[in-house]
């Protein structure tokens, strides 16, 4: 099964730390929700870009997609 990288993009000084908050919002989501979803993260792509994401199975995504609103996604590869 595929699997997709839903991405959360944060710009500016405090893109970092926005991330990270961000994060603990997801992982909160997947523990309400009782989501089957281990994958969480964050990435400073730059020192004012950072990401929050989270990884799902491609039949899984519409739903997420559709509550969290993420700003992008990619295929996940290891």
């Amino acid at each position: 099964m595929r699997k997709l990288k839903l991405i959360w993009d944060f710009y500016g000084p405090n893109a970092t730390k926005i991330a990270q908050h961000h994060e603990i919002h997801l992982k909160e989501y997947i523990q309400l929700e009782n989501l089957n979803i281990s994958i969480t993260g964050i990435e400073s792509l730059n020192e004012t870009h950072a990401i929050a994401f989270l990884v799902v199975e491609e039949n899984k995504m519409k739903p997420l997609r559709d509550a969290l609103k993420p700003h992008r996604g990619q295929v996940y590869s290891v």
